[in-house]
């Protein structure tokens, strides 16, 4: 009996570890979806989306939309995000020449994806996404990121002076608002391209959240827009007819953040605030990035949470017991 005993002792020991081992082994392929597949090159697949944009993941494709003052380069931490995630993303290149002809271009990038899309504006590219997406079926969701959400009719500069809170310019009289600088473009006196000033950069863009060195590539890199996509009235609200969510930044001195939030509310969309500046992408791009999934309808936990995910929680409590079990019947086969 006591030869006995023993055996049981040997082969409960084995038992004991590989409980808890078998458990982490389940969890193993769950953990490497929930980031993305990991990142080594080894790996059977990828989760950068293909070049055309489209994806066979079932996922929509998330379209980004810069503004003035900025480029597609400015979206680069959130494509990271959102192709670490499976997304594939298109980061466009907007003219910034007129309204009418940036969601022209925009409406016929959009023709060449695939599937759904969740169309995302910063800025005046809002006013653009507002513009394209009017009629194309494939757009599913509207997210505005501190963006202009014009109705028809209504041109970006006049929202932007709805409310105060823009430092675009302190003399409303001034032919050229005071924070730009006007490069004359031949023709028409107003026919002219807009950069802020490199001075006001930080405070107007970024209300002075990044460090001297940013701010100063940022403003020596940044593209120009002209008067004239200001200055055009909206042909169409696509607002009113696809979902929208919207972030306001909540020290937006470009806009101003009363017009953020008359906008937002308008649209009756999903919204959150966000203490940042208008240049929200640079300072909080979890925050965007939290957004955009959520109009994207997913449903895994926020970027913002350092916490596991329910399934690997639970697969780590899994793990737990069976180390506890495998302990428990090693303690009481040596007790025996």
């Amino acid at each position: 009996m006591a030869h006995i005993r023993r055996a049981l002792a040997r082969r409960a020991l084995p038992l004991a570890v590989l409980l808890p081992v078998a458990a982490l082994m389940a969890a193993g392929p769950s953990l490497a979806s929930e980031d993305g597949g990991g990142s080594g090159s080894g790996s059977g697949s990828s989760s950068t989306a293909p070049a055309d944009g489209t994806s066979g993941s079932g996922k929509p494709t998330i379209v980004l939309v810069h503004g003035y003052w900025a480029d597609a380069s400015g979206w680069d931490r959130i494509v990271e995000s959102l192709q670490a995630r499976g997304y594939p993303v298109v980061a466009t290149a907007n003219p910034l020449r007129s309204l009418s002809g940036d969601a022209d271009y925009l409406a016929a990038r959009l023709r060449t994806i695939e599937g759904p899309v969740v169309l995302v504006g910063h800025s005046y590219g809002g006013a653009v996404i507002t513009n394209a997406a009017a009629g194309n079926p494939n757009v599913e969701s509207l997210v505005y990121i501190a963006g202009f959400a014009p109705d028809q009719g209504e041109t970006a500069f006049q929202l932007a002076a709805k409310y105060p809170g823009s430092r675009v310019t302190d003399d409303p009289d001034a032919p050229v608002p005071t924070a730009l600088n006007a490069v004359p473009l031949g023709g028409e006196p107003t026919n002219v391209d807009l950069y802020l000033k490199p001075e006001k950069f930080g405070e107007v863009f970024l209300s002075d959240r990044l460090d001297a060195n940013r701010t100063r590539v940022l403003a020596a890199t940044q593209r120009p827009a002209t008067a004239a996509s200001g200055n055009e009235p909206t042909r169409a609200a696509a607002w009113k007819t696809i979902p929208s969510w919207y972030l306001v930044a909540t020290d937006d001195r470009t806009i101003g953040t009363d017009n953020l939030r008359f906008m937002a509310e308008r649209a009756k969309a999903t919204t959150v605030e966000v203490d940042a500046p208008h240049a929200v992408m640079e300072t909080n791009p979890a925050d965007v990035t939290e957004l955009i999934l959520r109009a994207a309808g997913d449903s895994r936990p926020s970027l913002a949470e350092t916490g596991t995910s329910g399934r690997t929680a639970v697969l780590g409590g899994a793990a737990v017991l069976a180390v506890a079990a495998g302990t428990v019947i090693t303690v009481r086969a040596r007790r025996t």
